[in-house]
């Protein structure tokens, strides 16, 4: 599972943990950190929230469904926007529940997951109802940007240069600069600023 809250972690682990057949194999607190350990662990089902530090869920989603199409990715947390919902639906998250509802949810997520059943809470599922009958562009726009696109517009309005972009990212300063220049043209952006608000409205990064 993935949260930047300890509490929340040590109680998810003592939940999960107290019912018959499952355990909790391994506990991250930032995106990227969540993608190392799935990918090293394994596990059949993932836990994991949109604000993470360094890679949020969504992003962290879609990369762990890429190296493991086969785990399952519940997401828990406090976003109950529309175009959040449809974003994680599209990186491959097959359960949603809000941190709101009481625990029976997440419990009874976790075992429609087991048997590869979607599962989303009554006020989730009218939500993304209302999401696909008044479909954004905004959500568009961000479909046309490839993963990598993605790392670099939430690190570029985090306040990273382009140096500490290509450090972090492990590629040249040259290539992050080609990639800005392509983002700015998919999303009809002009400025740092603009692409900050951006991605302030889509919830790549938090306010």
């Amino acid at each position: 599972m993935a949260d930047n809250q300890d509490v929340l972690r040590r109680g998810l682990r003592l939940l999960l943990n107290g019912n018959p057949g499952w355990s909790v194999c391994g506990e991250a607190k930032s995106g990227l950190e969540a993608v190392a350990l799935i990918r090293e662990l394994k596990p059949e089902i993932v836990i994991i929230d949109l604000d993470l530090p360094d890679l949020n869920g969504i992003e962290a989603a879609r990369q762990i469904k890429e190296a493991l199409p086969a785990t399952e990715i519940l997401f828990f947390t406090t976003h109950e926007e529309d175009h959040v919902i449809a974003q994680a639906l599209r990186a491959g998250v097959r359960a949603y529940v809000l941190k709101s509802e009481n625990e029976d949810r997440l419990i009874q997520g976790i075992e429609a997951l087991t048997k590869h059943l979607p599962f989303f809470s009554s006020r989730v599922s009218d939500m993304l109802v209302n999401h696909l009958l008044n479909k954004t562009q905004e959500s568009d726009e961000l479909l046309s940007l490839s993963d990598r696109e993605r790392e670099i517009v939430q690190l570029l309005s985090a306040g990273e240069s382009n140096k500490e972009t290509a450090s972090r990212l492990h590629i040249s300063v040259k290539t992050v600069e080609t990639h800005r220049a392509a983002i700015m043209r998919k999303l009809g952006l002009r400025s740092i600023t603009e692409l900050v608000r951006y991605s302030i409205r889509n919830k790549l990064i938090d306010p």
